[in-house]
């Protein structure tokens, strides 16, 4: 197997955590790193119809997947791991879109063992470049999987936020290393083996074939900001929220981001 990993989109759930829109009125700090891209998502689901064929490449337990089949999509997890896809199943029961979400066991190399080239409308790569022996191939099977005028939805590891964290935290020689390495690693107690920029990730997407067609800056603020500052100020969860959908488009923001997203379509 190409992926050796945890689902890295995916955080810890918070208690009582909404969907990854963030509806409710409070949203937790779990919900505030998704949110962003969960919008961006939605909005271009939404632009190519209803009951698309959606792919989620190692969706792990489906917390993106169970939202897209919430809106009646039909989609298709294919990840390594036979405990998430237990769990997935799980997730997909409860939400009850059983009937629209499978799961199914396999990576990016061996792909095509499982689902059809040209097969999707829609596909998600969350959490997954970071992890691959070799990024390029493994996207270009992901975009292999898409139809013509299908939609990437690409979720990577930002170089520039794990630079800034180190920095602040005071690891200066780990922020320096991650700063100047070739793959954003800052040293052995790093459990992410790469990151990247912006530009790296619109050019992976563009030698896979696919245009870019925005991309968000996630987590600018959220990993940064004390958890009692949030909790301490009536609204502050919803006023970060509306600070980082703002942030979010702004290029001088991709830089520090702790998370890259990029939309893309095949032409």
């Amino acid at each position: 197997m190409s992926v050796v990993r945890t689902t890295a989109a995916e955080e810890p759930p918070a208690v009582s955590e909404p969907s990854p829109g963030g509806e409710t009125p409070s949203r937790p700090r779990a919900s505030l790193r998704t949110a962003v891209v969960w919008e961006a998502l939605r909005d271009a689901l939404d632009r190519r119809g209803a009951e698309l064929e959606v792919l989620d490449a190692g969706g792990g337990s489906g917390k993106f997947a169970v939202e897209a089949a919430r809106l009646g999509h039909r989609v298709t997890v294919v990840d390594p791991s036979p405990n998430a896809l237990f769990a997935l199943e799980r997730r997909a029961a409860e939400a009850g879109v059983a009937d629209r979400v499978r799961g199914l066991q396999g990576d990016t190399q061996d792909l095509f063992e499982v689902v059809g080239r040209e097969s999707c409308d829609a596909v998600l790569c969350h959490g997954v470049l970071e992890y691959l022996e070799d990024p390029a191939g493994g996207l270009r099977n992901v975009a292999a999987a898409l139809r013509p005028s299908g939609v990437l939805s690409l979720l990577a590891a930002g170089l520039g936020g794990a630079v800034l964290a180190r920095a602040l935290a005071g690891h200066f020689t780990e922020a320096r290393q991650a700063l100047t390495g070739p793959d954003g690693h800052w040293g052995a107690g790093d459990p992410v083996p790469r990151r990247f920029t912006a530009e790296q990730l619109s050019e992976l997407v563009a030698d896979a074939g696919l245009d870019v067609t925005a991309v968000h800056g996630v987590r600018v603020f959220a990993d940064l900001v004390p958890g009692v500052l949030v909790d301490a100020q009536p609204g502050a969860r919803d006023a970060l929220f509306e600070l980082e959908a703002a942030a979010a488009a702004l290029p001088a923001f991709h830089a520090v981001a702790t998370q890259l997203h990029v939309l893309a379509a095949r032409g």
